[in-house]
Formats: structure tokens, C-alpha cells, sequence
């Protein structure tokens, strides 16, 4: 009876996966796939078929860049083994068996990791940021050079604007799933830009998972960023900034700009070729 009790009172949050809800929250790999294909194809005039996703976390990219077709190639970099092993079980074994056997994933140091070169190198949801160094991010920059074919082309994503840098909440409802995601910048210190930010998850139940995930970063600026990725020798690094739809909000469509808009919060890409 002891059991069937404990099980009965088991929460939302008890029965939760931390990488199913992360993914549902913030990430959209078929839009990232796309504007990645898109971009590269727009650049270079050909189809890119190898892919380098680093600290891939789930594999949720590499495992969509294989769904492409037979002709196509996944590697996925991360130091974390649990959560490779979790993608592992929960999104590759998804795959066909053929899609299967094209996506490696590396449990690796990103800056030491053995991998093919590539003609597109990833690094998304702002995972970068661990460098808070300026000699550490531009040893990543130059490696992500020299992990590309000779035509290749590396993307990262980065936000900014005032509200990054205040120590502030955002929730987000996810009805259908029955939770809500909240952006939490815990930390923020302006002499240093060091910012510290967790991810919570509330349940409709009324149950919750505190710091389900926490990060350490540095709040890394646009000129920052382009400076060195051209001092780690890239030819080009430019930032492809959200549209705006009728009511002022983002459309999901990024483009090269040269100046951006003196938004409260924002989210671009940074595109750099080799």
C-alpha cells in the first residue's frame, strides 16, 4: 500500500525530463536547419552536406541535418556524456537506421576534439559564452577556422540589448505541455560582463524544478564577437538580425545588417566565412 501511494503522489515535475522540456522551450531545429542550409547555399552557391554541431547537448540538430538525405553527415561535440547518452537513446535511436549511421557524436573538450573537416560548423543557444576570456574565445574562434573545408562557413548565435543586462525573470506558458519556462539572469556584473542564468520549470500541478539547468557566461558584444572571429582569420563575420511582422514583434527571418535596432532584448546571428 506504502508503494501505491508513493506512486500516486508522484508531481508533474517528479516525472519530468529536463531535455524534453528544454527542447520544447527553446529550441526549433528544423528552423535552424533550414536558415543554416539556406544561408550557406545563398553564399556559396552549393548545398553543404557536413555538419559540426558543437556542444550539441541532445543532438537535436545533427540528428535533423541527417533527415536531409543519404547524403548527408552529423557530428555532434559535447563534453557532457550524460546528455549524450540521453540524446543517444532519445533522439538518434529515433532515426532511421540509415540516418543513424550518420551522425558521430564526440565526447569531447570542443577545442581538442578530433573531427573531419566540415563545410558548416554550428555553435548555438549561446553555448560559447563559457569562453570569458577574450585569449580563450578567440583559441575556440580560430579553432572553429580550422575545423572548416576551405569553403566553409561557421555560425553562432548571441543576444544583448539592455535587458540582458539586468538581473530579471521571463516566463513563458507552455499550455499544451502543462509547464512554464523561466528565463532566470541571476547575476549580472557590468565591470566584468559576467552573467549568470538559470532555466526553471513551473508544472501546472503546482510543482516546480529550481535551476533545472544553470550557465556562467560572458556577455559577449556584436563587435566582440566580429572582431575576433576576423582575428582568428575568417575573411567575412556578419550579423543576420530578426525582421519585424505588423505588430513590431520578431519574424523569425534573419538578415545581414550592419547596425541593428536599439531594442530592449535581442537574439542574432553571426555568419563568418572562411
Amino acid at each position: 500500500m506504502k508503494d501505491e501511494s508513493a506512486k500516486k503522489q508522484k508531481t508533474m515535475a517528479d516525472n519530468a525530463d529536463i531535455h524534453e522540456l528544454y527542447e520544447i522551450s527553446v529550441q526549433n531545429v528544423e528552423h535552424e536547419i533550414e536558415f543554416l542550409q539556406n544561408t550557406f547555399s545563398s553564399l556559396k552557391g552549393r548545398t553543404a552536406y557536413l555538419f559540426r554541431e558543437d556542444f550539441c547537448g541532445t543532438a537535436s540538430a545533427s540528428c535533423q541535418w541527417v533527415r536531409q538525405g543519404d547524403e548527408y553527415k552529423a557530428f555532434g561535440v559535447d563534453i557532457d556524456s550524460s546528455v549524450l547518452e540521453w540524446g543517444r537513446s532519445n533522439r538518434i535511436s529515433k532515426l532511421d537506421r540509415s540516418d543513424q549511421d550518420r551522425v558521430c557524436l564526440i565526447e569531447s573538450d570542443v577545442l581538442t576534439a578530433k573531427v573531419p573537416k566540415v563545410d558548416l560548423l554550428a555553435a548555438f543557444n549561446f553555448s560559447y559564452f563559457i569562453f570569458k576570456t577574450r585569449e580563450s574565445l578567440l583559441e575556440y574562434f580560430k579553432n572553429a577556422h580550422n575545423s572548416l573545408l576551405e569553403d566553409g562557413v561557421f555560425f553562432c548565435d548571441m543576444f544583448g540589448g539592455p535587458e540582458a543586462q539586468e538581473e530579471n525573470r521571463e516566463k513563458t506558458k507552455h499550455k499544451k505541455h502543462g509547464f512554464s519556462y523561466v528565463w532566470h539572469q541571476a547575476k549580472f556584473h557590468p565591470i566584468t560582463n559576467f552573467i549568470r542564468c538559470h532555466i526553471h520549470f513551473y508544472f501546472k500541478d503546482g510543482s516546480k524544478l529550481e535551476e533545472a539547468f544553470t550557465y556562467d557566461w560572458r556577455l559577449w558584444s556584436a563587435p566582440e564577437i566580429k572582431e575576433l572571429l576576423l582575428e582568428a582569420g575568417f575573411r567575412t563575420a556578419t550579423v543576420y538580425w530578426e525582421g519585424e511582422d505588423d505588430d513590431g514583434e520578431g519574424n523569425g527571418e534573419f538578415t545581414p545588417n550592419e547596425e541593428g535596432e536599439a531594442d530592449l532584448a535581442w537574439i542574432a546571428y553571426v555568419v563568418a566565412e572562411k
